[in-house]
């Protein structure tokens, strides 16, 4: 199952993919945690697609995905991945080198 939330501008466009298994505490954290800080820190200009791989494991494979929740970024480049509940906003926003807009 894919659910996609647009929050898009005019500028550079963070393009983020969460995947998760079920709605599972872990995973309904991650996405809380994953809205409130793309709102803070990129708003309007990030998209995220929640991709639940307890629905179609077989997605699991594209972004080589061993461990859950985990974040994708895909766009800007370069590709970036983090694992967890993204509670720790500080290590997520290093971690994606998202800097405060």
């Amino acid at each position: 199952m894919r659910v996609a939330i647009k929050e898009e501008g005019k500028s550079e466009v963070y393009v983020l993919h969460l995947y998760i298994a079920g709605q599972t505490p872990k995973s309904l954290a991650a996405i809380a945690n994953l809205r409130r800080i793309c709102e803070e820190n990129l708003k309007g200009k990030y998209r995220i697609e929640i991709i639940d791989l307890s629905k179609d494991p077989s997605l699991a494979q594209k972004d080589q995905i061993v461990a859950l929740p985990t974040l994708v970024r895909q766009l800007p480049p370069p590709l970036k991945k983090i694992i967890g509940d993204l509670s720790d906003k500080e290590k997520v926003l290093v971690g994606l080198d998202i800097k405060k807009r």
